[in-house]
C-alpha cells in the first residue's frame, strides 16, 4: 500500500483520504512514512466503523460499551473520542477532516439516523475546539440517495449543535456515470451538490467509476460522446470531475499507469454543464 500512496504523490496527489478499516485496519498505520515525508499533504479520515482489529482495545478502554460495536459501527461519544486520538496516533498528525462514517448503517429510520448525527456532530465540534481535529464532514454511500438526511439536515444540525461558526467542512458521496442523478439533481440547482454548494460545504466524489464497473460500460461510442480523445478511464473521470460543485475526486489505483491516466482526466476542460445533460439524457439516471 506504501508503494501505491508514495507513486500517487510523485503523480501529483494532494489528498489522501482513509479510515481505520481500510485495508483490514491497517491503512492509517501505513499511511504515515508518506505523510511524515510529505507533509503538505492532505488527510481525511473517518470515525463510524469498528475495525476488528480494534475491538477488543476499545471495550478494554471502556470506550465500547456492551452490544456497541456488535454491528461493527459505533458513532457514541466515547467512542469517536477513542477512535479519533488513535487515528491522530497513526496518523503522526491532526487530520484536515474527520468524516461520519456511514451513519446510516444500521440505521432504522430518519429519526434515528438524525439522533445518532447529532450525538457525533456534539463529539466532533468539542473536538474541533480542542484543536483535536480542523473539521468534520459525513461520508455516506445510500444516507443521500435514500432520503434518510440531507445536506440541508446536516448543516442545520452543525448549526445546531455548533452555532454559525460550526466545523462541518464537506460532504462525500458518490458520483459517477451509474450514480448520474446526484450530478441531474445538481444542474437544475437541486439535490445534494446543489445544497452543499450552497452551504459552502466541499463536495469529495467517492466511487467515480463505480467500483471498477464503470469500466465494463465504456464503449467506444460512449467514449466517444464524452470526449474523443479520452481513455475509457478518462472519460468515466471527466464525469465526477466535472459535476456541479464536486471539490474533490477520491480515486482508488494500484500503479503509476493508473495515476497517471487520473491525473490525465483531470488536466482536461471539464465537460461543460450542456455536454453533462446530454450524457445524462442518453444514459438516463
Amino acid at each position: 500500500m506504501s508503494a501505491a500512496v508514495s507513486a500517487a504523490v510523485d503523480a501529483g496527489v494532494e489528498w489522501i483520504d482513509t479510515a481505520p478499516n481500510y485495508v483490514q485496519g491497517k491503512a492509517e498505520v501505513s499511511l504515515r512514512p508518506v505523510l511524515d515525508r510529505h507533509p503538505r499533504i492532505g488527510i481525511s479520515t473517518k470515525v463510524g466503523f469498528v475495525p476488528a482489529t480494534d475491538r477488543q482495545a476499545a471495550i478494554s478502554a471502556g470506550a465500547l460499551l456492551g452490544s456497541q460495536g456488535d454491528q461493527g459501527h459505533c458513532l457514541s461519544r466515547p467512542y469517536i473520542a477513542w477512535q479519533l486520538a488513535l487515528s491522530r496516533a497513526r496518523l503522526g498528525r491532526v487530520p484536515e477532516l474527520v468524516f461520519v462514517h456511514n451513519p446510516e448503517h444500521g440505521a432504522v429510520d430518519r429519526g434515528e439516523v438524525l439522533q445518532s448525527l447529532t450525538s457525533a456532530f456534539e463529539e466532533m465540534e468539542s473536538a474541533a475546539h480542542a484543536g483535536l481535529i480542523r473539521g468534520y464532514g459525513v461520508a455516506t454511500w445510500t444516507g443521500l440517495s435514500s432520503g434518510l438526511f440531507t445536506v440541508s439536515d446536516l448543516v442545520s444540525l452543525a448549526r445546531q449543535v455548533g452555532g454559525r461558526r460550526h466545523h462541518l467542512h464537506a460532504v462525500q458521496t458518490p458520483v459517477s456515470l451509474v450514480r448520474l442523478g446526484v450530478v441531474a439533481a445538481g444542474l437544475e440547482g437541486a439535490g445534494p451538490l446543489y445544497q452543499a454548494r450552497e452551504a459552502g460545504l466541499h463536495v469529495f466524489a467517492s466511487a467515480p467509476l463505480g467500483g471498477g464497473d464503470v469500466l465494463g460500460a465504456m464503449t467506444a461510442e460512449l467514449v466517444r460522446f464524452v470526449d474523443p480523445s479520452a481513455t475509457p478511464a478518462q472519460a468515466a473521470l471527466l464525469v465526477a470531475l466535472s459535476a456541479p460543485a464536486v471539490s474533490r475526486v477520491l480515486l482508488s489505483a494500484s500503479t503509476p499507469a493508473h495515476w497517471a491516466d487520473a491525473l490525465g482526466a483531470a488536466a482536461r476542460e471539464p465537460l461543460s454543464p450542456e455536454h453533462l445533460r446530454k450524457v445524462i439524457d442518453v444514459l438516463g439516471t
